[in-house]
C-alpha cells in the first residue's frame, strides 16, 4: 500500500468502529476534499487517496481482519489499487456504492458507451519480498495475485447470455447524467448510475457475474527484478491490471518491492554494514580474520591497535547500484569483546602485563570460606 499512517487515523474512527461507521467517515471526507470543492489543491487530492485507500482495506472483512492483526505487514503480498496513479474520477466509480447516495446517484461509474471514450482498465498494486542476495544479482520472482477478469460467462457485457440491451430510460441513451449536490453547491456531470456509462442495459443480469460484467481471478507471473533495486521503489508490469471499458487496453500491476532483514547485514545506500567481534588481543596485536560478504568470505586485515568503532572497508563488496551497475563496499565497524571468563593462566598471563602497565588490578577471588576464616580470625 502507499501510505503507512494508520488507517483507522485517517478516516477518523475507533478501531472497533461499524462498517456503517466506516462508510460515514469516508463519505464525509469525500465531501471535503471533492476536487470540486477544492479547484488545484494538491494536498486535498493526496488526502482523498489517502482516505480512499484505508476504506478499500478497512471496508473488506479478510483485509481489515489482516490490518487488525499484523498492521501494515498484514496486507504485503495482498492486491489493491494503486490509488496514488489513479484520477478521482476513477476512484468515483470504484466506490459506486459511496458515491452514489452523496451525488444523488452514481457518482461516476464505468464509461463504457454513449459516444465518450472508453477507458483503460484500473492499475493494481502487490508487493514482493527480496532477499539482499537477490537485490545483489537480480532475480526472477514468481508473483501471484487476484485481479478482477472479464466475465468468462457473459463476456463482460453484464447481461444473461442470450439476452439482448434495451436502451437506458434514465439517461435515454447517452450515458451520462447532469446531477447537483452538496446542497446546489455545484453541479457535475456523472456517469449514469443506471447503465454505468453505456447507454444500454440489460433487464436480465448474468448470473455469475451478477450484471458487474468482471469475475476475480488468480493470475501467476514472472516478473524480473534488477540489480541493485531500493525498498519502496515498484515495478511497472504493462497490461496485467484490470481489464478496460469496451476493448480498452488493461490497467498495469505494479510491484512494490520490501527488502527482508539480513541476519548479518545492514544495507545504507549501495553499502553494506556489518558489525564484526574481535578479541581484545586481536585489537592489540593485529590480525587476519576472514569476514562473510554476500557471495563468500574475504580476508580482512586488522592492524596492531584497532580501536573499538573503528571502520574497515572492503572496496566493491556491497550492492550493485541500480543505474550504473557500480558496487558499493562492505563497511565492517569494529567491536571488542572483553571475555567474561578467564583461566588461571590466562589471568596470571594478564595480571604479568597489567604490571607492565603500571596499573593495579583486583587480586584473585577468595572463596567464600576462605573470606569467613579471615574474617573471624581478625577479631
Amino acid at each position: 500500500m502507499a501510505t503507512t499512517r494508520d488507517y483507522y487515523e485517517i478516516l477518523g474512527v475507533e478501531k472497533g468502529a461499524s462498517a456503517d461507521d466506516i462508510k460515514r467517515a469516508f463519505r464525509k471526507l469525500a465531501m471535503k476534499h471533492h476536487p470540486d470543492r477544492n479547484p488545484g489543491d494538491a494536498e486535498a487530492e493526496v488526502k482523498f487517496k489517502e482516505a480512499s485507500e484505508a476504506y478499500e482495506v478497512l471496508s473488506d472483512p479478510d483485509k481489515r481482519q489482516a490490518y487488525d492483526t499484523y498492521g501494515h505487514a498484514g496486507l504485503r503480498g495482498r492486491t489493491g489499487h494503486d490509488f496514488s496513479h489513479m484520477e478521482t474520477g476513477d476512484i468515483f466509480s470504484m466506490f459506486e456504492d459511496v458515491f452514489g447516495d452523496l451525488f444523488g446517484g452514481g457518482g461516476g461509474g464505468r464509461r463504457r458507451g454513449g459516444g465518450r471514450r472508453a477507458k483503460r482498465g484500473y492499475d493494481l498494486q502487490t508487493e514482493v519480498v527480496l532477499t539482499l542476495e537477490e537485490v545483489a544479482s537480480g532475480t526472477d520472482k514468481d508473483v501471484e495475485f487476484v485481479r478482477q477478469d472479464i466475465c468468462p460467462a457473459c463476456h463482460g457485457t453484464g447481461g444473461k447470455p442470450g439476452t439482448e440491451p434495451v436502451t437506458c430510460i434514465t439517461c435515454a441513451g447517452a450515458g451520462q447524467v447532469q446531477q447537483t449536490g452538496l446542497g446546489g453547491m455545484f453541479r457535475m456531470v456523472t456517469t449514469c448510475p443506471a447503465c454505468g456509462g453505456a447507454g444500454k442495459s440489460y433487464a436480465q443480469k448474468c448470473p455469475e457475474c451478477r450484471g458487474s460484467g468482471r469475475k476475480p481471478k488468480k493470475r501467476l507471473i514472472s516478473v524480473k527484478i534488477p540489480a541493485g533495486i531500493h525498498e519502496g521503489q515498484a515495478i511497472r508490469v504493462g497490461g496485467e491490471g484490470e481489464p478496460g471499458d469496451a476493448g480498452a487496453p488493461r490497467g498495469d500491476l505494479h510491484v512494490v518491492i520490501r527488502i527482508a532483514q539480513h541476519p548479518v547485514f545492514e544495507r545504507d545506500g549501495d553499502n553494506l554494514v556489518m558489525p564484526l567481534p574481535i578479541s581484545f588481543t586481536q585489537a592489540a596485536l593485529g590480525a587476519v580474520i576472514k569476514v562473510p560478504t554476500l557471495v563468500g568470505q574475504e580476508d580482512l586485515t586488522l592492524k596492531h591497535g584497532t580501536q573499538f568503532g573503528e571502520l574497515y572497508r572492503l572496496r566493491d563488496k556491497g550492492l550493485p547500484n541500480l543505474r550504473n551497475g557500480k558496487r558499493g563496499d562492505l563497511i565492517v565497524m569494529v567491536k571488542i569483546e572483553i571475555p567474561n571468563r578467564l583461566t588461571q593462566e590466562q589471568r596470571d598471563l594478564l595480571t604479568q602485563y597489567a604490571k607492565t602497565e603500571k596499573f593495579d588490578v583486583m587480586p584473585q577471588s577468595q572463596s567464600f570460606w576462605d573470606r569467613i576464616k579471615e574474617y573471624l580470625g581478625g577479631r
